[in-house]
């Protein structure tokens, strides 16, 4: 009996679920409502499913993954629980492995802080040394800093790559699932090109310093970078990583270019209809994310967000959150959007230039 059910939002409250998490795990068939009216679609819980769905929030919030919780539910009631069992010790391994990641990255920072305080190393010769302007550097940086990784598998991602040549600084990050990109000019160069990698934590303190005017020199020697201003410096390691070929990541086929007028856009991704999906690999607490379903106008003038239950074949779905980022990234109140397959990366770029961009990729939609 209904009565005696509990609905979705009660399961939500009750469980520490979101309303939208319980919709994709009952999709992914990890947790299925007891019903389902078959008029309203509206989902009924048993009572003694709260249990199993408390049990999730808890797996979800150490971020073990789908697969294993699916089979720690099929066997928690079951008399063996070696399987159970052996889940859990899987998980734990996993969650230390991290631990230690971290360990190793404070031990960075703290050699890094102690370097700082005790500036008795002589100087090395440096290897590059240029000059750019203040306000071309701050709009680099913020154009693409929303893109770097956070994941501490991929730790070489955790950073912004900066690519000097040809009396340009491009600067470049991703996290695999976006990637942005943006070009300053240099106007002076003592050394020979160079790519190097400055931690996002660095090229946060670096852009902090940068003043609304004026030039700045950023300095390479070693694996060590240095950004002065004004009599500041804000200076650090580089990844000791090598940064993916970024060049090969944006050579995307031609697609349907379309304008759009930025703020009014945003307006719609942000109260328009979402698709639940799962959130991507490395973020942490395991919520679902939302999509934004994107289809170009059949004359090819305007970008629609459209409904969940729209079934054309050309659209595409992307991460909202990532969307907006984006959005925000581009500063610009015109834009273009570039369209190809419904597989392939939609690319935002601003309308006057095609040298600052990002690159989304499109979330694959079950049937």
């Amino acid at each position: 009996m209904e009565s005696e059910m509990r609905s979705i939002g009660e399961m939500a409250r009750d469980s520490g679920l979101s309303v939208s998490a319980l919709r994709f795990y009952d999709g992914a068939g990890v947790l299925p409502p007891a019903r389902v009216d078959p008029v309203s679609g509206y989902r009924w819980y048993d009572p003694e499913q709260l249990d199993e769905a408390r049990l999730l929030a808890r797996l979800r919030r150490t971020g073990m993954p789908l697969a294993d919780i699916r089979l720690v539910l099929a066997g928690w009631s079951g008399a063996d629980t070696d399987l159970v069992r052996g889940l859990l010790r899987a998980q734990v391994r996993r969650l230390e492995r991290g631990l230690a990641e971290a360990r190793g990255e404070l031990s960075t920072v703290r050699a890094l802080l102690d370097r700082r305080e005790n500036p008795m190393a002589p100087l090395r010769t440096t290897a590059l040394r240029l000059t750019v302007a203040a306000p071309a550097l701050a709009a680099a940086l913020d154009a693409v800093r929303f893109a770097a990784g956070t994941d501490p598998d991929l730790p070489v991602l955790g950073g912004v790559l900066v690519d000097v040549a040809d009396g340009a600084l491009h600067t470049v990050a991703t996290d695999r699932y976006r990637l942005a990109v943006a070009r300053a000019a240099v106007t002076a160069q003592d050394g020979p090109p160079a790519r190097f990698v400055v931690p996002s934590p660095l090229a946060d303190a670096m852009r902090a310093l940068l003043p609304a005017a004026g030039e700045v020199e950023l300095a390479l020697d070693g694996d060590q970078v240095a950004l002065e201003a004004g009599g500041r410096q804000a200076a650090g390691e580089c990844l000791g990583h090598g940064f993916p070929d970024y060049r090969r990541l944006v050579r995307l086929p031609a697609g349907t270019r379309v304008p759009v007028d930025a703020p009014a856009f945003r307006r719609a991704v942000e109260t328009g209809p979402v698709r639940v999906g799962e959130a991507p690999a490395g973020e942490r607490g395991g919520q679902a994310a939302e999509l934004s379903l994107l289809k170009v106008t059949g004359d090819g003038s305007a970008v629609t967000v459209c409904a969940d239950g729209d079934d054309d074949p050309g659209r595409v779905a992307v991460n909202r959150r990532y969307l907006l980022d984006a959005l925000d990234a581009a500063a610009g109140d015109r834009l273009v959007l570039e369209f190809g397959a419904p597989t392939a990366p939609l690319a935002i770029r601003r309308a006057d230039t095609d040298d600052t961009f990002s690159v989304l990729m499109p979330v694959r939609l079950e049937s």
